[in-house]
């Protein structure tokens, strides 16, 4: 599946992944539902750095579509409420 993180760019990354990564949104969806602002950085970082390791990064050139797209670095509580579903960030 590839994997957009905005301002970034783009990875591969195996869908057997997709279990490991939930926790982390399922962590990520609390912080945002408790207004925990220094939990949801700490957890949008280390979900970003585990699709970063886990993922093979596609070329700076190559614009593939999209299955999931996650916020930027620099993303704040606010801006990562308005793209989520109810399902968090990763579908489960």
């Amino acid at each position: 599946m590839i994997v957009r993180i905005m301002g970034e760019g783009q990875v591969r990354l195996a869908e057997s992944h997709l279990a490991d990564l939930s926790k982390l949104d399922d962590e990520l969806l609390a912080e945002m539902e408790n207004g925990d602002g220094p939990g949801f950085r700490r957890t949008l970082q280390a979900l970003l750095t585990r699709v970063r390791e886990l993922g093979e990064p596609l070329p700076d050139d190559s614009l593939e579509p999209s299955e999931l797209i996650l916020p930027s670095p620099d993303a704040t509580l606010e801006e990562v409420r308005d793209l989520l579903s109810d399902d968090g960030l990763i579908p489960g």
